[in-house]
Formats: structure tokens, C-alpha cells, sequence
């Protein structure tokens, strides 16, 4: 008899092994067969931790998007206390990713999104959430640069956030129909040109 610990182990390498080929491939192209042979896993092992291969899909998503939320707040520009500074650093981060040639270009959420939003509506839901997560993780940075850059501006910080996401989902579907990454690195070059120009660089901080 398997421990929690094991069982714990054979169902996080099911869900990376998923993970991996559904990012490489899609939701539809992946089957179950294939996900339990990369991990030396039978059917009815599978089984035992997924009631389907829709459950193992809405598991990945959320195994996705806990390692990479993790990620992100383990970065160092988290501790940059000027709120600006901490958005270019926020912006710089997937700059780097799109230059790493070992980072996959693609998003389980976005892939998700648009394979799955008209049959899965469990699983577009999901990624409705997670797109909306994300949007707020960033508009809480925006927020505080508002306050500090911007105080009477009327900008839409929650709109932005949700544009650099429009822009970095579109960077990557272009990138793969170009089989160039460069698209990534110019599409937030742009926004950062964007934030540069709607904060007016080096304006002083508002006297509080």
C-alpha cells in the first residue's frame, strides 16, 4: 500500500508529464495512454487520481498556474520598494523568459482558452479565473504606481493590466505562426513604452 507521501509523488508526475505535453502539444493531441507510459503509470493508476481527462485537465491548469505564480513571487524585483521600478522589473522578467530558448513559449491558460473555451465550459471558466488572477496580480503594481506617478490620472490600471495580457497571449500565438520569439520580446518592449510614456519617466513622485 501506496503512502500519502508516494501517492502524493505519482500524482504530481502525472500532472507535470501532462503538463509538459499539453503545453507542447494541446489538450486534444494528448492522450491518457500517452501521459501514464512517459510515467511509468498503468491506466488504472491514473484513474485513481483523476476521474477523467477533463479533471486531469482542470488539475493541470491549477498545477500550472501555482508553479508559475510561484515563480513570479520569488523574484527579486518583488522587493523593490518604488512601485515603478518594481513594474519594469515585473515587465523584465518575461522579457528574459522570452529570450531563454529553454523556456517553452506557450501557456497552458491561453492554449486552454483557445482549444477548449466552446466544449469544456468548466474548464474555460477556469481560465476566465486565471486570466483575472493574473490581471490583479499585475493592477495591484499599476495601483501603486498610479498613486505615486499619477495620482490624477484617470487611468484604468485594471484595463492595462488586461491589455499586457491581450498582448503577451497574442505575442505568443504570433510567435509560433512566425516560429519567431522575437514577436514576444517586441510586443512588451511596446507596453513598457506605453507604461514609460502614460507615467512620464522620471516625473517626480506626487508629495504626499
Amino acid at each position: 500500500m501506496k503512502t500519502t507521501k508516494e501517492a502524493l509523488s505519482t500524482k504530481e508526475q502525472l500532472l507535470q508529464t501532462a503538463t509538459e505535453l499539453m503545453l507542447a502539444k494541446g489538450f486534444t493531441a494528448v492522450t491518457v495512454d500517452e501521459i501514464c507510459e512517459k510515467t511509468g503509470v498503468t491506466k488504472g493508476g491514473f484513474f485513481h487520481y483523476f476521474e477523467s481527462k477533463e479533471d486531469l485537465g482542470k488539475s493541470a491548469l491549477e498545477y500550472y498556474w501555482q508553479s508559475q505564480t510561484q515563480m513570479i513571487k520569488e523574484m527579486p524585483f518583488n522587493a523593490i520598494k518604488d512601485p515603478l521600478k518594481r513594474l519594469y522589473g515585473f515587465l523584465d522578467f518575461f522579457m528574459d523568459r522570452a529570450k531563454n530558448p529553454l523556456v517553452p513559449k506557450s501557456c497552458l491558460i491561453g492554449n486552454f482558452s483557445q482549444e477548449l473555451s466552446a466544449t469544456y465550459p468548466e474548464i474555460r471558466s477556469l481560465c476566465e479565473k486565471k486570466f483575472s488572477m493574473f490581471a490583479n496580480m499585475l493592477k495591484q503594481i499599476l495601483d501603486e504606481a498610479k498613486q505615486m506617478y499619477a495620482p490624477r490620472s484617470r487611468l484604468d490600471t485594471k484595463s492595462l493590466a488586461e491589455h499586457f495580457i491581450a498582448i503577451f497571449q497574442g505575442a505568443l500565438i504570433l510567435s509560433k505562426a512566425k516560429q519567431d520569439t522575437g514577436v514576444i520580446e517586441e510586443g512588451i518592449r511596446h507596453f513598457r513604452q506605453y507604461v514609460e510614456a502614460l507615467f512620464k519617466k522620471g516625473r517626480k513622485p506626487a508629495v504626499k
